[in-house]
């Protein structure tokens, strides 16, 4: 079987590169993070313009077409670049849950829009006990008529504060995976307030989001049985944030082994010591490991496979631990000038800390997969 990428998928990847090194240098990332927002509009616009938040839509709903593993390209290039704003959030959890729940009424009201970037969509699903699973949607929604009353708190919505709506994860009956219903809610609809949290990467926000005696009358798919739906999608996601940790880890090390061919120390390159050597080359097998298990997660995603079930967890637990320590060891490398602000090096720590928390740790994906196969 082969797992390689094809060759316009290359393209792809290369085109990526290229624009990123044009448009989202360090400094730009740094300029996002003092930013109030963290989205800039004229970079939101450029990417639009190359079709990557309707990368993953149908051609007959305006997108490009293409596929998970497109995507995948993309997101590991991004990850490289530390991307800013929303692109994540619309692109790898609004789409794909646009694409597995929506009827083909709503497929065909919102795809386009998103496909433009006319729509951003986001999920609130996360509540105080910071759970991703089905278990931690506790929020209740009660039936008014035809409609439903929010009233509650979600904690963790990516980028929710320039989104335009989100899908509300809530518990309308029954426990674990049955009775969950997925809402679809506008961030400006009454009652609804949204509160920037600080955060250890504020290139990327995340937000505080309560709900005051909401009215939502659209569902995502069927009352009672959005947790399917809910999985798939967070798939999705935690594949695509496992990409992109792996792109952020990647770039650590690069410049961590640049650094060790230059840094001279005692009259030679610090590279050429061997406690340097072997550090450099125990991150490269860190991060080619995670490259691996990442790549077949999203070729479990993509086909839509079985095996996605201990695939994609899989994957994210090993990229969050590898993430959190090839770019804490990328700091050590660089010795005292990687602890300052000044360098860059604490934005890939950042981020990668950052990664690790979302859509669940290490701990909490090595207990799904355990729990997988012993069925």
């Amino acid at each position: 079987m082969d797992f390689g990428f094809s060759e316009e998928q290359e393209m792809l990847r290369d085109a990526a590169k290229r624009f990123l090194a044009d448009n989202c240098p360090t400094k730009f990332v740094r300029q996002m993070m003092a930013d109030p927002t963290g989205h800039d509009p004229s970079f939101w616009k450029k990417i639009v313009e190359l079709g990557w938040p309707g990368l993953l839509i149908p051609e007959n709903y305006g997108g490009q077409g293409g596929s998970f593993l497109d995507m995948t390209v993309v997101a590991e290039e991004a990850g490289k670049a530390l991307i800013p704003g929303p692109f994540f959030t619309s692109a790898l959890i609004g789409v794909p849950l646009a694409l597995e729940g929506a009827s083909e009424a709503q497929k065909k009201e919102i795809l386009p829009k998103m496909a433009k970037g006319e729509f951003i969509g986001t999920l609130a699903l996360a509540e105080a006990s910071g759970r991703f699973d089905a278990d931690g949607i506790q929020m209740k929604a009660t039936k008014s008529g035809s409609d439903y009353i929010l009233n509650g708190e979600k904690f963790f919505v990516p980028d929710a504060h320039v989104a335009d709506g989100m899908v509300v994860a809530v518990r309308t009956g029954g426990s674990g995976e049955k009775g969950i219903t997925l809402l679809t809610v506008s961030t400006k609809a009454k009652g609804v307030a949204i509160t920037q949290l600080k955060t250890v990467d504020m290139t990327r926000r995340l937000c505080h989001v309560k709900f005051d005696n909401v009215k939502a009358g659209d569902v995502l798919g069927a009352p009672d049985n959005g947790w399917k739906i809910l999985s798939r999608a967070l798939n999705f996601a935690t594949a695509g944030l496992s990409t992109e940790m792996v792109g952020t880890a990647q770039k650590a090390l690069d410049l961590s082994v640049e650094y060790a061919k230059t840094r001279v120390q005692f009259g030679k390159p610090i590279g050429s010591f061997q406690a340097v050597k072997h550090k450099c080359v125990d991150m490269m097998v860190a991060v080619e490991n995670a490259r691996s298990l990442v790549y077949y997660a999203c070729w479990t995603v993509d086909t839509n496979n079985e095996e996605q079930k201990t695939a994609v967890p899989m994957a994210k637990a090993y990229a969050s631990d590898m993430a959190k320590n090839v770019t804490s060891e990328a700091i050590q490398v660089h010795g005292g000038i990687g602890f300052t602000w000044e360098h860059d090096m604490h934005l890939y720590h950042r981020r990668a800390l950052a990664g690790e928390a979302n859509l669940g740790n290490g701990p909490v994906h090595r207990e799904t997969v355990a729990r997988t196969l012993l069925g």
